[in-house]
Order: C-alpha cells, then sequence, then structure tokens
C-alpha cells in the first residue's frame, strides 16, 4: 500500500541557518493558525532553555496540510552536540529538506547530517534559505551542496536532487535565486512531487521502531515513531521487543493514541502504515526497540549511535553553602534524575564512579553537558561538576583521541592571532579560503585543544569571530596541550565579600563577586593573570577609629566584577577546581577547601613530580 495522501520529512541543517523560522512559515502558509491568532516567532522551540539561547536542543514533530496530503514535519537541532537526536529522528521520515545559508554555504554540521541521510538512502531537496541576504552567494553555495553531495558519495539520483531558494523569514520561495516568488508553494510542491510516500503492508503483523521519548507526570512515558507495517489500536495488546537482544521481549498494552496535528496532538482510535505517532501506557518502553504484534515477535534494527567523546564527574555538593538553595540535594536524588535523561538522551552515558556520592557523565560535547546541568539546576537540583575530559580510546594498541573538525570565520586582521593560538593547541590548517573582508579556516584539531578557548577565540576577534565544531573521527595522541596559564584568586576566610576588602583586592586580578556576595574559604573568586594561586580575602573590614583624616571616608571605587555563566565557568576550571552549581548560585570552588591542606597537597605533587 502506498500513502499518497502522505509526506514524512526531516528538515535538516547547520545551526542558525533557519529551520526553525522555516517551520514557523509553513505552518502560517499550511493552515494551522486562525487568521487573527497571536503567533510567537520560533513556535517549535518550546522549552525556556531553546528560547534564551536561539537554539533547538530536542527534535520536534509537528505537520501541515497541502492540497489534501497530510505532511509530518521533523525540526531538529544544529549544534553537532545534540547530533544523536537527528541520527535517530532520521529513522522515522522519507526524505529531508537540507537547508543552506545562502551566505555562509555548507558548514560543518550539514556534512555530518548529509552524510547520515545518505547512508538511509534519503531524498533530499536542497533549499537555499535567507536569499533576501543583501551579501547571499545563492550560485555559489548550491556548487558548493553539489561538492559536499560529490564528496559524500551519493547516488546520481541524489545528485540531481532539486534546488528551492527561499526566505524563510518572509515566507517566500522560488526555483530561481533571482526572483523572490510569492509564498511557499514551490516548496510545498517540490516536497510532495520529490519526496516518496511511505508504503508498506496495512494488512500485516504491527511493527513500529520508537525514536524517540517523551515524559509526562499524568500518563507516564510517551513512546514516538512510525508505524512500519499493520495498524496500531487503543487497547491493543503488543509485545516489545529490541534487535540487539538487550531485552526479553515482554509484553504492553497501548493505552491512549495520539497523532501529530499542527502544533497539538489528536487522540485516535487507530493508525496504519506511514503515520508518526505518540503512545502511552508502556511503562518501560525506550529508544531503539520495536512494537509488534502478539503474533509475529519481529524486532527492527536500529542506526548505531555514535559514542560520547566528552566526560565530567557530576557529585554532591558538599561545600559549606550545600542544601540551602536546592530542593534535590542527595546522591540518590542525582542518580535518579541522570538516570532519567539516559531515557530520552541516547548519546549521553552514566556510570557511577569510584566514590558512591559521584558519577561519570559522557556526552557529545561541553555544550550538550552544560544544558544538561543547566537544565537541572532549574529543577532544583545541587551538585558540583568537575573540569570536563576526552575519552580516548585504543586502536590496534595505539592510544587515540577524538579530533573535532574546527570551521572559524573572523575578519583578516585576526588571521595572525587564530592560527598562533591554534599551533600552540595542536590544530592543524586544513584549508584557508578569503571571502570578502574575512577569511574562513579550517582546522582538524584534539577535541581537548578546545577546552576553553572559545572565551579567548571571542577576545582575540573582538566578538566578531564565529567558529563551529563537528566530530571527525579518531587519531593517535598528539602531544601535550598547555592548559591555562592564568591563577586563581581564592577567598581566605568564609564571610561577606565586602567594599573594603575588595577594594585592596581587586589590583590582583580580575574579581567574580560583589559587595555582599557570601564567600567560604576556599571558593574562587577571580582570576589572576599570573600562573600561581593568590589567597584574598574579600571579607576584610577596615577598623573603626576615632581619628578622621582629609579624603580617607570617600567612596571606594569598585572596578566592575565579572559574571561568570555557567559554560564560561566549565572553560575556566582547573583540574582541582570543581563548579558548585545551585539553582540561585554558580560558584567556583577548590576540590580542597582548607587553605593548609590545599598546600600540602601541592606541594606533595610537586614533589612526585
Amino acid at each position: 500500500m502506498i500513502r499518497n495522501d502522505l509526506r514524512n520529512i526531516a528538515i535538516i541543517a547547520h545551526v542558525d541557518h533557519g529551520k526553525t523560522t522555516l517551520v514557523d512559515e509553513m505552518l502560517k502558509q499550511g493552515g494551522v493558525y486562525r487568521e487573527n491568532q497571536a503567533v510567537v516567532e520560533r513556535v517549535m522551540d518550546s522549552n525556556d532553555l531553546e528560547r534564551e539561547r536561539g537554539i533547538t536542543i530536542l527534535a520536534k514533530n509537528t505537520s501541515v496540510y497541502y492540497k489534501d496530503v497530510k505532511i509530518n514535519i521533523v525540526d531538529t537541532p544544529g549544534h553537532a552536540d545534540f547530533s544523536g537526536e537527528v541520527e535517530r529522528i532520521l529513522k522515522m521520515v522519507n526524505g529531508v529538506l537540507l537547508l543552506v545559508d545562502s551566505f555562509e554555504g555548507t558548514m560543518p554540521q550539514t556534512r555530518f547530517v548529509l552524510q547520515k541521510a545518505l547512508e538511509l538512502g534519503h531524498k533530499i531537496i536542497v533549499v537555499v534559505n535567507k536569499t533576501d541576504r543583501p551579501d547571499a552567494r545563492n550560485h555559489e553555495v548550491v556548487d558548493e551542496v553539489l561538492e559536499l553531495l560529490l564528496d559524500l558519495d551519493a547516488t546520481e539520483e541524489q545528485l540531481e536532487s532539486p534546488v528551492v531558494f527561499c526566505s524563510g523569514r518572509n515566507g517566500v520561495a522560488s526555483y530561481s535565486p533571482d526572483s523572490m516568488g510569492e509564498n511557499f508553494i514551490p516548496l510545498f510542491e517540490k516536497i510532495l512531487d520529490h519526496i516518496p510516500a511511505p508504503e508498506g503492508d496495512e494488512n500485516g503483523e504491527l511493527q513500529l521502531l520508537v525514536s524517540s521519548i517523551d515524559y509526562n507526570d499524568y500518563v507516564g512515558r510517551i513512546a514516538v515513531g512510525r508505524v512500519e507495517r499493520g495498524r496500531i489500536r487503543v487497547n491493543q495488546e503488543v509485545m516489545v521487543c529490541d534487535y540487539h537482544n538487550s531485552v526479553t521481549p515482554y509484553r504492553g498494552k497501548i493505552v491512549s493514541l495520539y497523532q501529530f496535528d499542527g502544533l497539538g496532538k489528536t487522540p485516535v482510535e487507530e493508525a496504519m502504515v506511514g503515520d508518526i505517532v505518540c503512545f502511552s501506557g508502556i511503562e518501560n518502553i525506550t529508544i531503539g526497540e520495536t512494537v509488534c504484534s502478539v503474533n509475529a515477535v519481529e524486532p527492527l534494527p536500529f542506526v548505531k549511535i555514535s559514542e560520547p567523546t566528552v566526560e565530567m564527574t557530576f557529585s554532591v555538593n558538599d561545600s559549606p553553602f550545600a542544601g540551602k538553595e536546592g530542593k534535590f540535594v542527595t546522591s540518590r536524588q542525582i542518580r535518579d534524575r541522570l538516570h532519567r535523561e539516559i531515557l530520552k538522551d541516547v548519546s549521553l552515558r552514566v556510570k557511577d564512579s569510584d566514590t558512591t556520592d559521584s558519577f561519570d557523565v559522557a556526552g557529545r560535547g561541553e555544550m550538550h553537558l552544560s544544558i544538561l546541568i543547566e537544565t537541572m539546576r532549574r529543577e532544583g537540583y545541587e551538585l558540583s561538576v568537575s573540569t570536563p575530559r576526552v575519552l580516548y580510546k585504543e586502536i590496534d594498541g595505539v592510544k587515540c583521541e577524538p579530533m573535532e573538525r574546527l570551521i572559524i570565520d573572523v575578519p583578516n586582521e585576526s588571521v595572525g592571532s587564530v592560527m598562533e593560538k591554534m599551533g600552540i593547541r595542536k590544530g592543524e590548517l586544513v584549508t584557508m579560503n578569503p571571502i570578502g573582508s574575512r577569511t574562513r579556516l579550517e582546522f582538524v584539531i584534539p577535541e581537548r585543544g578546545l577546552f576553553g578557548y572559545k572565551s579567548e577565540f571571542l577576545t582575540d576577534t573582538k566578538g566578531e569571530g564565529v567558529m563551529n565544531t563537528v566530530f571527525d573521527g579518531y587519531k593517535p595522541f598528539m602531544g601535550d596541550i598547555p592548559t591555562r596559564t592564568t591563577g586563581s584568586l581564592v577567598a581566605f576566610e568564609t564571610g561577606t565579600a565586602c567594599a573594603y576588602g575588595l577594594f585592596n583586592c581587586q589590583d590582583r586580578g580580575q574579581l567574580f563577586v560583589d559587595a555582599g556576595t557570601e564567600v567560604y574559604e576556599g571558593m574562587v573568586v577571580g582570576v589572576s593573570p599570573k600562573s600561581g594561586d593568590i589567597n584574598i580575602n574579600v571579607c576584610k573590614k577596615k577598623h573603626l577609629t576615632n581619628t578622621r583624616a582629609s579624603g580617607s571616608d570617600e567612596a571606594l571605587r569598585l572596578i566592575p566584577y565579572k559574571r561568570m555563566s555557567l559554560e564560561e565557568s566549565l572553560e575556566f576550571i582547573g583540574d582541582d577546581e570543581l563548579v558548585e552549581v545551585t539553582p540561585k548560585n554558580i560558584r567556583i570552588r577548590k576540590r580542597i577547601l582548607n587553605n593548609e591542606l590545599r598546600a600540602k597537597d601541592q606541594a606533595k605533587r610537586k614533589n612526585e613530580k
């Protein structure tokens, strides 16, 4: 059976190329909204973190109608750290819209997600977006996409993929870059013509692969997937099995069944082959499992998700301020929360570490893990986090490390300082292309060489540089890379930071705290330009005397302090430091808080070296 009334597509692209804005306009022109309905921008970025950062973190489903054909659309993340989301979502669709910025052209993540789509044999429509930009390079970008397809060994059919030029913000599309078009009809027409309709045996035994998991406090776990064969009905008895045999097949029952309709979900009694559905009722179901009919237990193969490359240690917060701000502070609560996250995020790994109150959490990059930490913090969790470290692999008896393909876009005058820093961090230059007053540099660099580089990069390029990375495989260990050259300013005693103490300490370096901030012994309160740590007393008060002198009581002028964000803190910390994360504060601290014990430990380490 061929479902001509249905199309399933995913929109894949590099970060900031306009996927979510394009979906907004497709929803408007697909009749999802009323004429007078108030519409928010980037409606698919539904959680707070996505709206604040302007990025998509989770893949989301929606649907529009065109000429009585239902088009199921999956909006995917663009950041390489969330590419696990994209990899599994591609199993649910029959074709993809490859979105490319009309100025930036093909970027690292474009290459990564396109490769995955080609491996699955998906049909591709190339959409050149933002054609209304004054610096658009429409014809050159089409050539770049063709080169990329050749580079990725695309089939002849995939090389002849159609191209649509559009402006997602203005809601117009055309087949030529020289005319803007009036609406999205050319894009909708091309989806109907080029993307194949789902097909399968509607009378066969049920087969459905679970591609994503949602959670609801009322109904529990909600599974999302596409019906590959047969029909799925409410109250149907089913068997759940796994292709990789990690679970024994077990019985379950479909309690509620929904289809995506516009921005919401519509309850249905049954769905047939090709439909993307979500259902509840099976308590322990997880991503990659197959829901089958009781009579034919035949699991479907699931795409192997790329392994994580970066690890951090999450531990119970044991600072003097522990338990004052958080709702969930024990190791059991942190463990339960991390294991709940694994169910939704297939590219995350959690294992117990050497101590009972800490856990090793591995992910696809610093951003992947920082988003998890920020989410937990907002939910009321308190925890301490270590420095990120890369996961090495032994290949043919050789110690290998993860490498990143780094693409940097900088003003011409900043190229020298970027090249210098890349040399120190073991980066190898692959290509260098001038584009007007800017230069695009491509490097292959060890992933650990990027730790702590972002803030340096923004300083070197005066905030005008853009950097993007994507995983590039493993290479033999590249040797030592110099770590942070600055030291920390460490609080000498517990108390409240006051203006007099801060005024006397601000010459030592950049401070992270303001007057009135509660500090404790061993807490990092600033950065020193010198390499060693310096203990300072920010709680020191001015002694009161009955002597007065002209000008002695003038207001103390404090240099503005630097408020460290979570990402900046993770980039900043050294091996002997932790980031203390609570719902209200992010603090940096030493692992050993006591000044004397810390000095003894440092002396012992020096002797060992």
